[in-house]
C-alpha cells in the first residue's frame, strides 16, 4: 500500500462514516405511523434542517408544519417546515428568538396532534432559553466558560440542562398533552438522550444533584445568578413518557468505516465510540497503540486501522488560544509523538464538517508531516503549545475541508498502520 493509497482509504472510511448518518437515507425508516391529522415539527441541531427536509420528502401527503433551528450555514430549502439559523458554539439573540418560537409552536399542539422533535448535536447552543433570572448574556458567558473548561460533555450538559427553560425536558412539557416522538442523531458518548442537545424532550436525570463541584471548576467568572441555580437541586421534577428513537449513532458510523477497511483488505479494530479526555493526551496514547501494533503485527499481520469516536476536549485556561479544534490538536499531538514513524497514517475529523470554529473538518497526517512542516517554517511543538493546530495543518496543506455535512455523530478518528 502506497502513501497515496493510505490517504485515499482513510478518506473513504471517513466518507462512509458520514454517509451512515445522512438523514436523507436513515430518517424515513424510523418514522411512526402517519397521523390522521396534522403533524407539528420542532427541532434543533446541526442536522435539524436536513432532518426536516428528509421528513418532508418521506411524508409528502401529511399535513406538516413547524420550525427548527440550525447553525448558520446549515440551512437547506424546505417547503412546509420553517428553518431558522443561529450561532454555534456560542449562542446569540437569533438562537433565543428561535427557542421562543419553538416553545410557542410546541405549546400550540393539541391533544390530537402528533409532534415530531428532530434533535442532533449542537442543539444545546442553538436553544439558549435561560431560566429566570438568567439573561442571554449570562448564558453566553457560561457557554464560553464551558468551552474552555476541559469538562467532559456529560458535565457540560449537566450545567446546560440546569440553566435552561427548554432543555432537560422543558420542550416535552410544553408539548403535553400532544403525542411526542423524538428522532435523534447522537453525537454523545453512550447515546444518552439526556445529553443529545441537552435533552429537550427527556427528563433531566441529574435534576436532584448539587452541582457545586462544577461551579468550582467554572471559576470566579461564573455569573452569580448561574452559580446560585447550579447550587440548588431541582425538586419535584414532573415525570413523563417519551418515545425516543435514535436514527444514527457514532457506533453505526464506525462500523460503516470498518466495512470499508475490510473490503480493502485492512483489519479494523474499533476502540470505542466514547473516547474522551484532553485531545493532546489522547494523541500521545494513540501513538503508543499504533507503534505497538506496528511492532507486534497484531491484531493482524497485514495492514490494520484503529477506529474511534467520541469527543475530546481542549483546555485553553492560562494560554492565548490559537486557531484549531480538538481533532487537529489530537493529530498534531499524535504526529509529534510518532516522530515520523514509518507506515503510520491518521485522519481525524468532526463529522459535521467543522472542527472547532474554523472552516476545516479535520486533517490528515503521514510519516513525513513534521519534515514538510519544517520546510514551510511551521513549528509543531510551538503550535501545539498555543493550540494553533489549524495554522499548522493549513501550512502543511493537510486540512480536510468538506463544508457542512448536515449531520453530526461527533468525532471520527482512524489510525492506519501499514
Amino acid at each position: 500500500m502506497t502513501d497515496d493509497d493510505a490517504v485515499a482509504l482513510l478518506r473513504r472510511m471517513m466518507d462512509a462514516a458520514i454517509a451512515a448518518a445522512d438523514p436523507a437515507t436513515v430518517l424515513a425508516s424510523h418514522l411512526p405511523a402517519k397521523p390522521a391529522g396534522r403533524c407539528i415539527v420542532i427541532g434543533a441541531g446541526k442536522s435539524a434542517a436536513a432532518m426536516a427536509l428528509a421528513l418532508e420528502r418521506a411524508w409528502p401527503d401529511v399535513d406538516l408544519s413547524g420550525v427548527v433551528v440550525t447553525r448558520y450555514g446549515h440551512a437547506v430549502p424546505t417547503t412546509r417546515i420553517q428553518v431558522r439559523e443561529a450561532s454555534h458554539p456560542v449562542p446569540d439573540a437569533a438562537g433565543l428568538a428561535a427557542s421562543r418560537e419553538i416553545m410557542q409552536t410546541a405549546a400550540a399542539a393539541g391533544a390530537d396532534d402528533l409532534v415530531i422533535a428532530l434533535m442532533s448535536g449542537g442543539g444545546s447552543s442553538l436553544l439558549p432559553m435561560p431560566v429566570d433570572p438568567l439573561t442571554l448574556q449570562d448564558k453566553i458567558t457560561v457557554n464560553k466558560l464551558l468551552l474552555a473548561s476541559g469538562l467532559t460533555i456529560d458535565d457540560m450538559n449537566k450545567v446546560r440542562r440546569r440553566l435552561s427553560a427548554i432543555k432537560g425536558g422543558g420542550l416535552a412539557r410544553a408539548v403535553h398533552p400532544a403525542r411526542l416522538v423524538t428522532l435523534a442523531i447522537s453525537d454523545v458518548p453512550g447515546d444518552d438522550p439526556a445529553a443529545i442537545a441537552s435533552g429537550p424532550t427527556v427528563p433531566d436525570p441529574t435534576a436532584g444533584e448539587n452541582l457545586g463541584y462544577l461551579v468550582d471548576r467554572l471559576g470566579p467568572d461564573l455569573p452569580t445568578a448561574a452559580r446560585d441555580i447550579l447550587l440548588q437541586p431541582v425538586r419535584d421534577v414532573p415525570a413523563f413518557a417519551c418515545d425516543y428513537r435514535l436514527i444514527a449513532t457514532p457506533a453505526l458510523s464506525l462500523e460503516a468505516a470498518a466495512q470499508v477497511a475490510r473490503d480493502a483488505g485492512v483489519t479494523p479494530t474499533i476502540l470505542g465510540d466514547a473516547l474522551e479526555g484532553e485531545a493532546r493526551e489522547l494523541g500521545i496514547a494513540m501513538s503508543g497503540m499504533a507503534k505497538w501494533v506496528a511492532r507486534q503485527a497484531t491484531p493482524a499481520s497485514g495492514p490494520t486501522v484503529l477506529l474511534s469516536g467520541g469527543e475530546t476536549t481542549v483546555s485553553t485556561s492560562g494560554t492565548i488560544p490559537g486557531r484549531g479544534g480538538r481533532n487537529t490538536e489530537f493529530l498534531l499531538s499524535l504526529a509529534i509523538a510518532l516522530n515520523g514513524h514509518r507506515g503510520i497514517h491518521a485522519l481525524a475529523a468532526d463529522t459535521d464538517g467543522i472542527d472547532g470554529t474554523e472552516d476545516a473538518a479535520g486533517a490528515l497526517i503521514g510519516p513525513d508531516v513534521l519534515m514538510r512542516a519544517r520546510r514551510v517554517g511551521a513549528d509543531a511543538k510551538a503550535c501545539l503549545a498555543s493550540h494553533d493546530s489549524f495554522a499548522f495543518f493549513d501550512a502543511t496543506g493537510d486540512l480536510i475541508r468538506t463544508g457542512p455535512t448536515l449531520t453530526n455523530v461527533n468525532d471520527f478518528r482512524a489510525v492506519l498502520v501499514r
